[in-house]
């Protein structure tokens, strides 16, 4: 057998398939190894190039066979596609992540630490009982329409519905009502948990040097802050800020040729939770700017004389990223700009 200097691994739950390649990209080895041979057969390789797709798994095999020796290189599964040969199976999948990682120009994710993800799964999981909780809102919102009972979107007008349901003289009939406590029972167990990850979040936000340095900068919070140490790279690793709003997607799609620059909307390819709340974040600073007025001069009262309020927050979530950027590579807080230039 060849000695490869670069591994494609397909992964998977039980078997995974594995391409080597040598350093003229001829194929030394192509083998399907069960999940218990992998670590042993790749602790028999020399030292070389593992690479996978940046999926389910991937960080945590990243991190235990670079304790072998090897250098790890995650690549997005889009960057994989355009390499596998005709018939799409396990071992034209292996033999894809080996060549799109053997290009020069190729873009890798970095291996995230433990640390990152246990973070990461506190953001998870806040956000997906969130999404509970909406659901079931809006569940006992649409049952109770169906009797007459009508109330406006959002938590907080959750009372109204939940004063109809408690009141013994509505005429809701019996059932609709003992259903109806059900919902309200469960929606305050899901913002009792809410709550507490919250808790968590501003807790383990306070602690970190990194994202308590973000919170100084007007539109990001607690979970947002959590959010980009948590998803982000470490942000040393982008030239510039401008490279990190679009890592974002928080930069307008090109259609240039001919030399000739033609910008569309912004592209929304990249770390959609991450963006999510800068864009959040900065509709409120645009939403209170709007009722407050914006200090006078500034860039944020030109833009909001001048254009739409969601084109402006989403202009100011491109500043917020890339303001983030200088922030934490350059170890600064966030600074009131004197003379801010619309």
């Amino acid at each position: 057998m060849e000695k490869a200097t670069i591994i494609g691994i397909d992964l998977a739950k039980r078997v995974f398939q594995v391409h080597g390649a040598t350093s003229d990209g001829n194929v030394a080895f192509r083998k399907k190894l069960s999940r218990s041979k992998l670590l042993t057969f790749l602790a028999a390789q020399p030292h070389c190039i593992v690479a996978m797709e940046a999926c389910a798994t991937a960080h945590e095999w990243g991190r235990v066979i670079g304790q072998l020796g090897h250098t790890v290189r995650l690549v997005p599964p889009v960057y994989v596609k355009p390499y596998v040969k005709r018939q799409k199976n396990d071992a034209a999948d292996a033999e894809a992540i080996a060549e799109a990682a053997s290009r020069p120009t190729m873009r890798f994710v970095a291996v995230k630490t433990e640390e990152q993800q246990a973070r990461s799964m506190i953001f998870r999981t806040r956000d997906l009982l969130v999404r509970q909780r909406t659901q079931l809102i809006n569940a006992l919102r649409g049952h109770l329409a169906e009797h007459g009972v009508v109330a406006a979107q959002g938590e907080a007008n959750l009372q109204p519905l939940a004063n109809v349901v408690n009141d013994i003289e509505s005429s809701l009939p019996p059932i609709v009502r003992d259903l109806g406590r059900l919902y309200l029972e469960q929606i305050d167990l899901l913002a009792e948990k809410i709550a507490e990850i919250e808790k968590t979040l501003r807790r383990e936000a306070a602690r970190g040097e990194a994202t308590a340095r973000l919170q100084t900068m007007p539109g990001i919070g607690p979970i947002t802050a959590m959010a980009i140490e948590a998803f982000a790279p470490p942000l040393e690793t982008f030239k510039r800020g401008r490279d990190f709003a679009a890592w974002l997607g928080l930069v307008p799609i090109q259609h240039s040729t001919g030399g000739k620059q033609r910008l569309g909307r912004v592209s929304r390819m990249g770390q959609r939770d991450i963006r999510r709340l800068l864009i959040i974040g900065a509709m409120a600073v645009v939403q209170w700017a709007s009722r407050k007025g914006p200090p006078e001069g500034s860039w944020l009262a030109g833009m909001l004389a001048r254009k739409p309020r969601m084109l402006v927050a989403m202009a100011l979530a491109n500043k917020m990223a890339r303001s983030a950027w200088a922030m934490l590579t350059k170890r600064e807080d966030y600074r009131i700009p004197t003379v801010a230039q619309a």
